[in-house]
């Protein structure tokens, strides 16, 4: 088994390890929410649904992403990740317009809290679990550089502090009997989850525009071009980077003296391919060769 390959099944596993706590966390806040009949228990358990459907389109994203390149997709399928997180951001929204109109609707019929210690002791358990699972999927996210993961694994540590205001709301309920607090705490998840899918939307259709490299990544490749045209008498005049889904992708305008041969220029080129890919610990490089004092227009400011 390739390294690529032993990868892509270690994020798929990390996909299903969201789904199964997905499945675990909905059973623990439905059933907070049934046995105390509250709406915030059962925003709450909404939320856990997006997960849960969230997690499955990641899922199918993430094999999407790991096929080759073909006819019709030259430089392959990476930017599938990018859509599940669409997919997430959008359903989202919808949970959080479910939410808020069922709060409102408990504000103008408000109905008693009872058992609120068993709800309580369900959710609590529902968090600790999607804390230690949220947790998880960022650290791969960020090792791997997976938008799903880390989209996923932001998402549920999002539910974590829904939970915890949900747990203080009926905590409030239950010791002031002001009922009123939990569809309070209900509008106020719903608020919350809205702009979590607003931000989940913005991110990804940033990142389908071919969004530069970070910051670290863009100074790492500079270092090492600039260490080569010391050591090698060329220039780069123009370069251009941009996420590609796990991949990245960086473009090259390199200018060498117009007398040396196009197989020298080649064998640089071959070079410089190699050291990008081991600075960044993984990348598509193109190099464009030109001769020295060719007018070229600028790509990136480094500084």
């Amino acid at each position: 088994m390739t390294m690529q390959r032993a990868e892509q099944r270690l994020l798929e596993r990390f996909m299903w390890l969201s789904i199964a706590a997905a499945v675990a966390t909905i059973a623990f806040k439905l059933a907070a929410a049934w046995v105390t009949g509250s709406v915030g228990f059962l925003s709450d358990a909404i939320e856990s649904l997006i997960n849960l459907v969230a997690a499955i389109v990641g899922l199918v994203a993430l094999k999407v992403s790991a096929k080759p390149a073909d006819q019709n997709h030259n430089f392959g399928h990476a930017k599938a990740e990018y859509f599940s997180s669409q997919v997430e951001g959008s359903m989202i929204l919808l949970a959080s317009v479910a939410i808020i109109y069922t709060a409102v609707q408990r504000l103008i019929t408000p109905q008693p809290i009872e058992q609120a210690g068993i709800g309580l002791a369900l959710s609590v358990i529902a968090t600790a679990l999607n804390l230690a699972v949220g947790l998880v999927l960022l650290r791969a996210g960020k090792k791997y550089r997976s938008a799903t993961l880390d989209a996923d694994g932001k998402h549920l540590l999002t539910d974590v502090w829904t939970t915890v205001g949900v747990i203080v709301g009926m905590a409030l309920v239950a010791i002031t009997g002001w009922e009123i607090l939990d569809p309070l705490v209900a509008l106020a998840v719903g608020a919350n989850i809205l702009f979590t899918g607003y931000t989940l939307l913005k991110q990804s259709f940033i990142s389908l525009l071919s969004e530069a490299l970070p910051e670290d990544e863009r100074r790492a490749i500079k270092a090492y071009l600039d260490g080569f045209a010391a050591e090698h008498g060329v220039d780069f005049t123009d370069v251009r980077t941009a996420a590609f889904g796990r991949e990245r992708l960086v473009n090259v305008v390199m200018q060498v003296p117009g007398s040396w041969s196009v197989e020298s220029s080649h064998d640089l080129a071959d070079l410089i391919e190699e050291g990008i890919d081991g600075a960044l610990g993984g990348a598509t490089t193109l190099v464009h060769v030109e001769p020295l004092g060719t007018s070229s227009h600028v790509g990136f400011n480094w500084i």
